[in-house]
């Protein structure tokens, strides 16, 4: 399939994007959209390239922590190019996204507006309670990664809004995280996946579950109770109920494969205690 007639636009600041967005789609990395456009799944008259736009391509340092421009691509955070994303957790999460040849073009903004369930990045900042910074026409706004997703591949952007970036929380030394995902072969989306968050120094406390029909799940209740009381919490039987709960139409062997995922995140987490 080809894709239906369109106009493409390159905008050289955000304000004249988000004034061409109107009518049109974005596009950045062109891994999601690309190929929805050559199934003639989307159609949109105007295709608005935001890729090279310095609003949406440049890191920097705030004051509660650090903001990612949505058109950072996985490939930059994988080798740790820029000096502000050199967490181990990042860079793992980023190095495990599909193939190098994706990841070269595909961007953290892109991934995240796609909203597909199995992905990386929904599940990573959502165990990192991050923010999105929403941009359209006449202002912006700020939604956590959490509240993002509302489905599968629905997400709370309005008509003409993208994602301008995407906001971290400082990430240091006392952060003990986990990420794991199954996956049938490397590359593929997962079929189960997990990822964990603890920091004593600012109260983080999440673990959240991926790869579910619709976003992310987070485990609350585990959470906190791992934080308050240790990692002698999380026995088997206790993660187990917490996926019950957090999948209760799901059959016994999505439930098994989302146990093992948290089992190993956590483990990663906690050094396997």
């Amino acid at each position: 399939m080809k894709a239906a007639a369109f106009e493409y636009v390159r905008s050289d600041s955000l304000p004249e994007a988000l004034e061409a967005l109107l009518d049109g789609k974005p596009i950045a990395g062109s891994q999601s959209m690309g190929p929805m456009l050559n199934l003639r799944l989307a159609r949109p008259a105007r295709v608005v390239d935001v890729s090279r736009l310095p609003e949406l391509r440049s890191v920097t340092e705030t004051k509660d922590g650090i903001r990612v421009g949505a058109a950072v691509t996985h490939a930059e955070i994988e080798d740790g190019r820029h000096a502000l994303l050199q967490h181990a957790f990042l860079r793992e999460v980023a190095g495990g996204i599909a193939y190098r040849a994706i990841r070269n073009r595909g961007t953290i903004g892109g991934s995240l507006a796609h909203a597909d369930p199995a992905a990386d990045w929904p599940l990573a900042l959502a165990a990192l309670d991050a923010r999105l910074e929403l941009a359209k026409r006449g202002g912006t706004r700020v939604v956590r990664v959490g509240e993002f997703m509302l489905g599968a591949f629905t997400t709370v952007l309005d008509e003409g809004e993208i994602i301008a970036a995407v906001l971290l929380p400082r990430l240091g030394d006392t952060l003990r995280w986990g990420y794991h995902k199954l996956c049938r072969k490397t590359g593929e989306f997962a079929h189960a996946s997990a990822a964990a968050a603890f920091d004593a120094r600012t109260g983080l406390a999440r673990v959240v579950l991926g790869a579910l029909d619709g976003p992310p799940a987070a485990l609350d209740a585990l959470a906190r109770s791992i934080a308050q009381r240790g990692t002698a919490v999380a026995s088997k039987d206790a993660l187990q109920a917490a996926v019950a709960a957090a999948m209760p139409a799901a059959d016994r062997i999505d439930r098994q494969m989302h146990t093992a995922a948290l089992e190993r995140c956590l483990a990663q987490a906690f050094g396997g205690a």
